[in-house]
């Protein structure tokens, strides 16, 4: 099982915050964060591979898992506890022959056929969205909802794969999400509002022990 909030650390909002990544990854786990994924789209592969093995460090270090999204070699050569697949990247099971047990192989999914066709491969959770509306990605695919989000659950309990719900969830509506049948809310955005970080993040966890 999954831990309930599972954080996304955006190079990029990070930078328009003027937040330095590593000292995001150390303020989520200091408050009790205990599952970020990376994401660095244009990251250059080295300073990817870098920032990667340092975050998984700190992640090692406090007991929590360093997922990186998209890039399979980067969390290969990193260390890090696994990867997050897009529909466009490295299939699951290739993946899976890159990065043996226990390392996690996680996928997005965004219809009810993407989901089934998750589910029958080896992926060790499935996530589903986008949940809301959202402003994390540029060409966003078609919001699921709620009602989404209780489809997929009746999907994914039987096969015993926890359920990640992400797009657009914020704090007042993470509690829903959860409500609704996710074993796990991704965040990306929200996270970042606020002056206090920890704090944030802290009520984030709060709110999704429902």
């Amino acid at each position: 099982m999954l831990p309930r909030l599972y954080a996304i650390l955006d190079i990029a909002l990070a930078a328009e915050r003027g937040i330095a990544p590593e000292a995001l990854c150390d303020t989520w786990l200091g408050a009790g964060v205990r599952l970020i994924q990376l994401r660095a789209k244009s990251m250059p592969p080295r300073e990817f591979l870098a920032l990667a093995e340092a975050l998984t460090m700190r992640a090692r270090s406090a007991g929590a898992l360093l997922i990186v999204n998209d890039r399979t070699d980067i969390a290969r050569w990193s260390g890090a506890s696994g990867v997050h697949l897009g529909q466009q990247d490295l299939s699951v099971e290739d993946a899976r022959r890159l990065l043996p047990l226990p390392a996690i192989v996680g996928v997005s999914t965004h219809t009810e056929g993407e989901l089934r066709t998750a589910l029958d491969g080896p992926a060790d959770y499935v996530a589903m969205g986008p949940v809301f509306p959202t402003t994390s990605k540029q060409q966003p695919d078609p919001v699921v909802g709620l009602e989404g989000v209780r489809q997929a659950a009746t999907l994914t309990r039987p096969r015993g794969r926890p359920l990640v719900a992400i797009g657009g969830i914020t704090l007042e509506r993470a509690p829903e999400v959860i409500e609704a049948g996710a074993d796990a809310v991704a965040v990306i955005s929200d996270l970042l509002n606020g002056e206090d970080l920890a704090a944030r993040a802290r009520a984030f966890i709060d709110a999704t022990q429902a």
